[in-house]
């Protein structure tokens, strides 16, 4: 059987930006696989010469979902395509973290407010239901369709017009926005990243707090990471494993990353699913690639026994 030809996707703004892109390449490599690495946009790329189409780093998607949703219809008609389309169109709108609130999931809470709406009435909504007339309470608003944290920022209700402007940017511009609380936690525990590859846990880091008070909001393709290996606690995996059972897919994804933070009594909340385009973090889970490139040849596998 010849080898298995593998594109990992990106963009091209963060071919230079994607850590786990090279040692990806050469654990692939290790395990017998051709791979190129190809920008999703490429209008010359021809999908259907690879055996399966990984997405790596896409970053610039946020800002143009509806064509990489459509690129991602069309590529996965070519070839075998993984995360596929229905899970990314469900994931790259944070509506999704309602849903699961709905489903039992402790998340951070939070409300959305839509295009259309009147950004002061929502916000002052917002704060009624949680501030609980502090003025120091701290909160997040952050795009519905967004990444590495772009256009999210921290707010303390004190400055209610630095907010408002925001809340009524995003609103204007057609895009959905979540409003949440701040858990002030996150600034000592930081997050927890738990890695799973073909249902099977790999590894966890701890992200240190990105969102600082006063900070205007990245305009980077994505904010700069702290990153250290951490070891996720019995209620973290916990967590974890009751949120990937809520994932609208009957079989394992190859790849999630699941991003917990602690609240107040220090009990895990989910703050985002990634299911997408999400970092890896190779380097801090010892023989984590090589155990990613196993589990997406086993799935190559799997699919040309079936």
């Amino acid at each position: 059987m010849s080898a298995p030809h593998i594109a990992l996707v990106t963009a091209r703004a963060a071919r230079d930006l994607d850590e786990d892109l090279p040692p990806l390449v050469k654990a692939l490599q290790r395990a017998g696989a051709e791979v190129a690495v190809v920008d999703w946009d490429d209008a010359q790329a021809d999908w259907g010469r690879y055996s399966l189409v990984l997405l790596r780093s896409p970053w610039d998607y946020s800002d143009r979902l509806a064509e990489f949703l459509a690129w991602a219809e069309r590529a996965a008609t070519q070839t075998l395509l993984l995360n596929p389309p229905p899970i990314l169109r469900w994931n790259t709108d944070k509506h999704y973290l309602g849903e699961l609130a709905g489903a039992g999931i402790a998340t951070v809470p939070g409300e959305f407010a839509e295009p259309g709406a009147d950004a002061t009435a929502a916000l002052d909504a917002f704060l009624a239901a949680y501030a609980s007339g502090q003025d120091d309470f701290e909160f997040v608003i952050k795009p519905c369709v967004g990444a590495g944290s772009r256009d999210a920022q921290r707010h303390v209700a004190s400055a209610r017009d630095a907010a408002l402007a925001h809340l009524r940017r995003l609103l204007d511009a057609g895009r959905s926005a979540l409003l949440q609380p701040y858990l002030a936690r996150v600034d000592e525990h930081g997050e927890t990243a738990l890695l799973w590859f073909n249902g099977e846990f790999s590894h966890a880091i701890r992200k240190g707090p990105l969102l600082r008070r006063g900070e205007d909001s990245t305009r980077a393709l994505f904010a700069a990471e702290h990153i250290t290996a951490r070891l996720p606690s019995p209620a973290e995996m916990q967590l974890a494993r009751e949120t990937l059972a809520r994932i609208p897919s009957q079989d394992p994804l190859l790849y999630v990353r699941v991003d917990l933070i602690q609240d107040a009594g220090g009990s895990p909340r989910l703050l985002e699913l990634e299911l997408s385009e999400p970092s890896l973090f190779f380097a801090h889970g010892a023989g984590s690639a090589d155990r990613f490139a196993a589990a997406i040849l086993l799935r190559l596998q799997a699919v040309r026994t079936n």
